[in-house]
Formats: structure tokens, sequence, C-alpha cells
């Protein structure tokens, strides 16, 4: 999820009048950095430890 929020944003800044590309590698590469530091610490999500 965070690789394809990188590709996202990269493509949303070559292209810039595909603004959404990069507005939505934000949201992917935030949510998920939230999930990878969650599990790192060994923090269930939703009742599952590993997100694969």
């Amino acid at each position: 999820m965070i690789a394809l929020g990188v590709i996202l944003i990269i493509l949303g800044l070559v292209f810039p009048q595909l603004s959404i590309l990069t507005t939505i590698g934000i949201v992917l590469l935030v949510i998920g950095a939230i999930l990878w530091i969650l599990g790192a610490v060994g923090r269930p999500v939703a009742g599952r430890r590993y997100w694969y």
C-alpha cells in the first residue's frame, strides 16, 4: 500500500492534469504507514495481528 501510494504520488507529479492521483497516493501512503506502525508495535488492527 505504501509502494502504490508513492507510485501514484510520482505519477501525479509527472502528469499535473491528473492531480487526483496525487491525492489518492497521499491517502494510501498515510493509511499504509499507520497500518505498518500499528503492526510493528504488535497491536492487532480489526482483529488481525498481521496485514499482508
